[in-house]
């Protein structure tokens, strides 16, 4: 295993943690009384959960740009440090 951060453009890895603690402070939508947002996890509304398959596309300078499934998001580095994959071939 090793942090996400340290794949290199155009390896791919299978998520295997996350260690990304949600944010206590994230403001209420306004319609929930805040209930809806307890617990609730960014980096597993972007796709990356457990057992996904995740492709490096850019590891330079500020943020990574990654492959899951269809989509392209961008994560900072630090986020990306706390994600443990696996290399696969």
């Amino acid at each position: 295993m090793m942090p996400l951060a340290l794949l290199s453009p155009g390896e791919s890895g299978e998520i295997v943690s996350v260690n990304v603690q949600p944010h206590e402070d994230k403001p209420c939508c306004g319609q929930c009384g805040g209930e809806r947002h307890k617990g609730e996890n960014r980096i597993e509304e972007m796709g990356l959960r457990v057992g996904k398959i995740v492709e490096m596309l850019s590891n330079g300078a500020g943020p990574l740009l990654l492959r899951v499934d269809e989509s392209r998001i961008a994560i900072s580095r630090g986020v990306a440090m706390k994600i443990k994959v696996r290399r696969v071939q």
